[in-house]
């Protein structure tokens, strides 16, 4: 059965058992401060199980997306090595919200695998949770008693918490579960072996292919349990072991869900993957090309879903958990596969062309994916070729056999050149390098970040029962309401803060691009509590205080900053009106890939392949402007239906959330769905100015500009400097010309200066001859000279090409500063293993400075010319 078939045949039998199949959800999370990506098929109804929102079916069923590269989850490095770990994979799920439960999942699952997949029932094994004294938890007897009527109790084994209790995290629902195992070796080796001592033991042939999750428990902060009010359903099978085990074969890498790939992959690089079977089919050289095809075959897929739904390579937060994955593709290929030149990219058409049709949003933004996978190749070969040269450069000077694990770390964390390059590289020149001190130097970083990161966060205190929370700041910019629940989070970076959720709120979350709301509460007494932000939390409002009010039960006044929100609002829709300007002018190529609307600027992320000309900024400058002018009102039209919007020719942001009924925001002909808010009236913007535009990523330009006060701001910051250039032109009546006069006369004086230096450097040069002298071989002088930088370096090579075995050291003193430059003939380098860089970074100290370059020129700066004196004395000490 091929994949696609196996996809549609699992979510056909879930709609068939009434369950409404959903599409995957983006894998880029936008509002849960706890993720960075879908790690789980459970991630994107988090709100439903916390009770935070209803679905709209208690039965769902679906294909999720999942990534798992980061944080608990995190299976990065063991992709490519065995054959069933994988960075993004497919999670075929079914799912019940309050509606069945052990029963029917239990034997649902039973009867799609042994009847409608038709595996073996003795292939198969469960697992049922064993119990924990520490959480007091029991053993799960329901699921045991229900499988035992399914299959034999011999093929029933118990399972630790680690494995068979699954929790959201430190706090949240969770619940006991039963994972289904498939044993696939050949009927020889199971009668070797008895296939349950293999369950859970990472073999190959003998793994978990469903995990049916009974959310039955919340777990407090104290770590204590108590019962959920509703039981819900959870369950998760790998897509990409369950076509393995359909499609008979022995590993992921060899279903028709990579085998396309690799065959890609084999002809790019010439290189012939051969499948795993056992480790003794494979020589050294024949299993490190398998693993880096199975590397790049895996890798690809995850980052091309990533950027697919708007995450793109940076060097930050989810953006460099992409670029790590990529990189780690690259340099599997560079290493192993001997590819100099981007060829990733190149798979990207072969994946689109196997998985478009389940995933749409591969076939819209493969132009996009190719662009920015092939960029940011060149990008990091250019990357390992600086490496290769810094590292060549270590090795050249290596004064032992190990060299420093701290100049290890500093390879990889400064420059990208990966650890595991280096030990490859060092290995070929009979080197190693000092792998404790190398794992102190991760640590070190490692504990730093997870420090500046590290939340802690206590159990919410509920005031008021049952309140569904209400947004009313379209409408409103103050409210009367009641606190419903709170807690304390803490952390290293913003420390003590709490969170509080009230009844309704007039505060912006933070979404869509733009920033949450600040603003205060004020109690009856005239107190004041100021909110310094308000983000959403799995579909809740949420707001950060320093404190707490006095009196929680008390009915609170909540008042958000105006002027932050009128601003706001006016580079909120600016971005609308600036979307449409470049899709005019530009072309309907042009989507939005990203933005950030504050207060003091807003800046707009789209697709677009050259950088804009001054025409072009003008013209959209312009466009906007008009529409400004035009005093356009806000038609807004809230809760249609989603396809009502789009017919009526809404543009949806392709990565952002819709539920099945949206908001639109419509200014003239520009209409988007957007739950932000608005200036009633374009008129309210004043001006729109662009203050740059740059390159992103590949394919990808930014532009940054600024609106209303901001503006009025930038206008009198250019026509008062305006003034001040006129008072220095004595108030010209062309100050333009002018300055051009001015620009022309000192280009002129410049170029006398020039000729005057070189004149003055050739008759230093003469009378410098005269004053080398032979220190054991060697042409030396050590001299301080009225040059500057520049003529030093000139000079130094002037005589470096008339004399043999030449050692300089030339000072000068420029405004107050020192200047040492040194200079040494190649041939004493290497003859003498003398090297100017080192040789002026222990001369800059009399200087008090420092310095460094080639070893065979290098300069230092300090601020005390007072040492220059002893730096020259110190020279003569190097030939001596």
């Amino acid at each position: 059965m091929k994949s696609q078939d196996i996809r549609q045949t699992f979510l056909q039998f879930f709609k068939d058992k009434a369950h409404s199949i959903v599409p995957s959800a983006s894998m880029v999370l936008k509002d849960d401060p706890t993720l960075m990506f879908v790690n789980s098929g459970m991630a994107p109804f988090k709100e439903y199980f916390l009770g935070n929102a209803q679905p709209k079916n208690k039965r769902i069923t679906d294909s999720q997306k999942c990534l798992r590269v980061s944080g608990k989850h995190n299976d990065l490095e063991e992709v490519g090595y065995d054959t069933y770990h994988h960075t993004l994979f497919e999670m075929l799920g079914n799912w019940s919200f309050g509606d069945y439960f052990k029963t029917e999942a239990i034997s649902w699952a039973w009867e799609l695998l042994t009847e409608k997949f038709e595996i073996d029932k003795e292939s198969l094994y469960v697992t049922v949770f064993e119990g924990d004294e520490g959480d007091k938890t029991p053993m799960d007897q329901e699921a045991y008693d229900i499988w035992k009527n399914l299959i034999s109790e011999d093929r029933i084994l118990m399972g630790n918490k680690n494995d068979n209790f699954w929790e959201m995290g430190d706090q949240g629902p969770c619940g006991p579960c039963s994972e289904i195992h498939v044993d696939i070796r050949s009927a020889e080796e199971k009668a070797k072996i008895d296939g349950k001592t293999l369950v859970n033991q990472d073999h190959p042939q003998v793994v978990e292919i469903w995990n049916l999750v009974f959310m039955q428990y919340n777990r407090k902060a104290n770590g204590n349990l108590e019962n959920l009010p509703d039981k819900h359903i959870d369950t998760g099978m790998g897509f990409e072991r369950l076509c393995m085990v359909m499609q008979g074969v022995q590993s992921n890498y060899d279903t028709d869900v990579f085998t396309p790939i690799i065959r890609e992959i084999e002809t790019i690089t010439d290189k012939k993957y051969i499948p795993v079977r056992t480790s003794r089919d494979l020589s050294v050289r024949d299993e490190k090309i398998a693993i880096a095809i199975r590397v790049i075959s895996d890798h690809v897929r995850a980052v091309t879903f990533s950027i697919a739904d708007g995450q793109l390579p940076s060097n930050t937060g989810a953006g460099y958990v992409i670029r790590r994955i990529l990189r780690r593709a690259i340099r599997y290929g560079f290493t192993f596969l001997d590819q100099k030149e981007p060829f990733i990219y190149r798979l990207v058409d072969v994946l689109v062309k196997k998985m478009g049709h389940a995933f749409p949003e591969l076939k819209s933004q493969r132009q996009l994916i190719e662009n920015v996978i092939k960029e940011e190749e060149a990008s990091f070969l250019r990357t390992l070729e600086q490496g290769l040269v810094m590292l060549d450069n270590i090795v050249k000077h290596a004064a032992t056999k190990e060299i420093s694990g701290a100049k290890v770390f500093e390879l990889k964390d400064t420059y990208g050149f990966p650890e595991d390059l280096t030990e490859l590289i060092l290995r070929e020149h009979k080197l190693s390098y000092n792998k404790t001190e190398f794992d102190q130097q991760l640590k070190a970083q490692r504990q730093r970040g997870k420090q500046a990161s590290e939340l802690k966060s206590d159990d919410w205190t509920v005031l008021m029962e049952d309140q569904i929370q209400e947004f009313i700041g379209y409408d409103a910019l103050e409210a009367k309401v009641k606190l419903t629940r709170y807690r304390k989070v803490s952390s290293k970076k913003d420390g003590d803060m709490y969170q509080l959720v009230f009844n309704l709120t007039p505060f912006y979350a933070e979404g869509g691009g733009q920033v949450g709301d600040k603003g205060y509460l004020e109690d009856s007494q005239g107190d004041i509590v100021y909110i310094v932000d308000t983000k959403k939390e799995n579909n809740v409002v949420v707001h950060f205080t320093k404190s707490l009010p006095k009196n929680l039960q008390e009915t609170l006044k909540a008042t958000v900053d105006a002027k932050q929100r009128y601003r706001t609002e006016c580079n909120h829709t600016a971005t609308h009106l600036l979307h449409q300007a470049l899709r005019e002018i530009l072309g309907t190529h042009v989507e939005q890939k990203g933005s950030a609307v504050h207060s003091k600027y807003l800046r707009f992320d789209f697709s677009h392949f050259a950088k804009l000309t001054v025409e072009e900024l003008s013209d959209v400058e312009d466009f906007v402007n008009a529409r400004i002018y035009g005093k356009l009102d806000l038609q807004e039209q809230r809760n249609i239906p989603m396809q009502k919007a789009i017919d009526e020719g809404a543009m949806a942001l392709f990565g952002e959330k819709y539920g099945d009924t949206v908001r639109t925001v419509r200014f003239g002909q520009s209409m988007e769905l957007c739950g932000g808010t608005h200036v009633a009236n374009t008129a309210h913007i004043w001006h729109f100015k662009i203050t740059a535009e740059s390159a992103v990523a590949a394919g990808i330009r930014r532009i940054e500009a600024i609106t209303s006060d901001a503006v009025k701001g930038y206008f009198q910051e250019h026509d008062k400097a305006f003034m001040e250039m006129k008072h220095l032109l004595n108030n010209a009546q062309e100050p333009i010309k002018a300055l051009q006069n001015l620009q022309d006369e000192n280009s002129s004086l410049k170029k006398q200066i020039e000729g005057l230096l070189k004149e003055k450097a050739k008759s230093i040069k003469g009378d410098l001859k005269n004053e080398l002298s032979e220190i054991n071989g060697v042409h030396f002088l050590a001299k301080k000279i009225d040059l500057d930088a520049s003529g030093i370096k000139d000079l130094c090579f002037e005589l470096g090409s008339q004399f043999d075995n030449l050692f300089l050291l030339f000072a000068a003193e420029n405004d107050g500063k020192a200047i040492l430059s040194c200079y040494i003939s190649k041939e004493l380098v290497a003859s003498k293993n003398l090297n100017a860089g080192t040789i002026v970074r222990e001369l800059g100290k009399h200087i008090e400075g420092g310095g460094g370059g080639q070893p065979f020129f290098a300069t230092a700066g300090g601020k005390n010319p007072a040492g220059i004196a002893e730096a020259l004395r110190a020279a003569e000490g190097y030939l001596k």
